[in-house]
């Protein structure tokens, strides 16, 4: 693993657009498993207004979220949206109810998730598109087909891929230029971590998802002194250590309150010194 290092709050995807590193995810505002639209629709609405509010320039979400209902919610709540807001939708996957997320690399569902997703985010173009998964039943090249027609056309700037090793990003590379990579990462699990020493060294940003899972009790122990020692909870600190960790590191925290989110947002404020970096890195 890589050395702490001083890192800016800011990050350019693709060389080129800039956001602040802590951004806001928006799974959490859906039905339980991930399906059907948010309890409480107006309350959501706030909720993603206010991250906007209080910095968030980068808001993560996809299609398979209700399906659908979640990139509706984002553009009733922020169309017209802010001119330095990006937001990140992905596909790949469809739904057969909660917490089922079949992987789907059929080129044609690919090219109806990626017009779905300009409608009903009220885009012309998408900053940032994702692919969810790599599917075995179609070659990668197939499933990208229509991304990169969709890149010619204006119609996506910028593409990344989720859950990947380095020889499927190299792959998917030899298609479409990719700038961004989110696996599963945080404090109790780091299985990705050549993939984000590799993302870093190639300049991609890396976003892990799952952020803030502190892993066993010995760790969460650990957390707990230190974030008592700087007047934060431990989710703070779990996030203060992924910020720390690597300067292409995106975090997309998702919540369905104001309180958590600016829980969340405050984290960025925390500077681990070296000693309580290295303790948690053990």
């Amino acid at each position: 693993m890589g050395i702490a290092k001083e890192s800016a709050s800011t990050f350019r995807i693709g060389g080129d657009i800039e956001i602040n590193r802590m951004g806001y995810g928006g799974m959490q505002l859906t039905g339980y498993g991930v399906w059907g639209d948010a309890p409480d629709r107006e309350a959501a609405k706030k909720v993603l207004q206010a991250a906007v509010e209080a910095g968030v320039t980068f808001i993560d979400t996809a299609d398979s979220y209700g399906p659908h209902t979640n990139e509706v919610l984002i553009a009733e709540a922020l169309h017209p949206y802010p001119k330095n807001l990006l937001i990140a939708t992905k596909g790949g996957l469809t739904r057969t109810g909660p917490n089922q997320w079949p992987v789907n690399g059929d080129p044609r569902h690919i090219k109806e998730a990626i017009e779905g997703s300009l409608k009903r985010l009220k885009l012309d173009v998408i900053d940032l598109w994702q692919l969810h998964r790599f599917d075995s039943k179609f070659p990668v090249e197939e499933t990208l087909g229509p991304v990169v027609e969709a890149v010619n056309a204006g119609k996506i700037r910028y593409v990344g891929l989720s859950e990947v090793d380095i020889q499927q990003i190299e792959r998917a590379e030899k298609v479409v230029p990719i700038v961004s990579v989110q696996n599963l990462y945080n404090l109790g699990n780091r299985q990705w971590e050549r993939v984000l020493d590799y993302t870093e060294q190639r300049g991609m940003a890396f976003i892990p998802w799952f952020p803030l899972a502190s892993g066993p009790d010995k760790m969460k122990n650990k957390i707990a002194a230190i974030a008592e020692k700087h007047g934060a909870t431990t989710a703070q600190v779990a996030l203060a250590w992924l910020l720390r960790r690597a300067s292409n590191i995106l975090l997309i925290p998702g919540t369905s309150s104001i309180e958590h989110l600016h829980e969340n947002i405050n984290a960025a404020q925390i500077e681990l010194p070296d000693e309580d970096f290295n303790a948690l890195s053990e």
